[in-house]
């Protein structure tokens, strides 16, 4: 018989939407102190080890590139696994959820702007003012940066972590992953140009390998999704390889090109440092904005989470359909906003989950008064 777990009296119930992710609950982060087990879970959020496998994954590509025949097969095996996760994407959508999503529309209406026009403009404007500092190819990266769609699972971990609206997350992720499937390529071939391969033949090859698996997923839904649930973290390691091996294959693309000739210590120093200064004016404008349409607190935590966050799971495949054989520079800056909208996210939530701890409810107080106001 399990041991019962007492909780104290106006401790905040455990639900699954505010569970701690997976690894943040043992060794080091259990036995510290209790102030610094949050900021400890962030850093250890900080430190993914999916962050470090992309690192060794291009360090590998710098070391042993696939070359000749090796190069052919892994670009065929590439185009099939990012064919199978868009698949999978399309297997795990509840569509009914998603239209049941709707009723917040001005949220979401706020974070696609977030995502679909502050961030365009904001890459345009940074673009323009640094461009002596960047090669053309990273600046066309930092613009295809900001025309990919918002985070899904990392913005929903960061939400409940800082005690929002968790439901209103998951929709925003999964709209701004759908309209991303059509409004990333039409961004970027008006914003970047000849760089992407915006032609009739183009878009058709990129619903062929993007749009038509997430369809064929929505129309199977009914048979697969309970083997996807049945297997779910299998299928998830699956997602990663194959996003793996889609950086492996553009970084070992770039080496034959000698893309790495073209990446000092200095640019990509300039590099982080602008992406750092977009991350905070988006953190900035949604946190504003939010404020000023009158959110409550719960959903000015999801807007600013899912209106800052860009999907490195979603932009690494269209980034190698849409650029070909040149993705290799073009995904270094997402790359890089990945980790540091991880560190920065995962201090954020880390407070946030702190200040916004509910409070016992005394006798007599209105409902709602529980939760600390303003705390974005």
């Amino acid at each position: 018989m399990p041991a019962l777990r007492l909780r104290r009296p106006g401790a905040p119930p455990r639900t699954p939407g505010h569970e701690a992710p997976p690894g943040t609950g043992t060794g080091i982060a259990r036995t510290a102190p209790r102030p610094y087990r949050r900021a400890l879970r962030g850093l250890a959020r900080i430190a993914d080890p999916y962050v470090l496998a992309l690192a060794g994954t291009v360090a590998l590509a710098a070391a042993v590139p696939a070359e000749g025949g090796a190069a052919v097969a892994a670009g065929r095996i590439a185009d099939v696994a990012i064919g199978l996760l868009f698949f999978l994407y399309g297997s795990r959508l509840s569509a009914r959820e998603a239209l049941a999503g709707l009723r917040g529309w001005r949220l979401h209406l706020l974070i696609l702007a977030a995502t679909f026009v502050l961030f365009p403009l904001l890459g345009l404007a940074v673009g323009a003012a640094a461009s002596s500092l960047l090669t053309p190819q990273l600046s066309t990266g930092l613009l295809f940066l900001c025309v990919v769609p918002s985070t899904v699972q990392s913005s929903i971990a960061f939400t409940s972590t800082a005690r929002g609206n968790v439901a209103a997350a998951i929709c925003a992720g999964t709209y701004s992953s759908l309209l991303g499937m059509l409004l990333t390529p039409l961004l970027a071939g008006g914003l970047i140009g000849q760089a992407v391969r915006f032609s009739a033949a183009g878009l058709a090859a990129l619903g062929l390998q993007l749009v038509a698996p997430f369809l064929a997923g929505q129309l199977l839904r009914r048979w697969t999704h309970g083997f996807i649930g049945r297997h779910k973290r299998v299928l998830g390691r699956l997602d990663r390889l194959s996003i793996l091996l889609v950086v492996y294959t553009a970084f070992s693309k770039g080496m034959a090109e000698g893309i790495w000739r073209q990446v000092t210590a200095p640019r990509l120093g300039a590099l982080l440092l602008l992406e750092a200064v977009m991350l905070a004016l988006a953190l900035t404008a949604t946190s504003t904005a939010a404020r000023r349409l009158g959110f409550p607190a719960e959903d000015r935590i999801a807007v600013v989470f899912c209106g800052s966050k860009k999907s490195l799971a979603t932009g690494l495949p269209m980034a190698a359909a849409l650029f070909g054989p040149r993705a290799g520079l073009a995904i270094l800056p997402l790359m890089l906003f990945h980790q540091l909208q991880l560190a920065v996210c995962a201090v954020l939530a880390t407070h946030w989950s702190h200040r916004n701890r509910p409070r016992q409810h005394s006798p007599g107080a209105p409902p709602g008064s529980d939760a600390a106001p303003g705390l974005v």
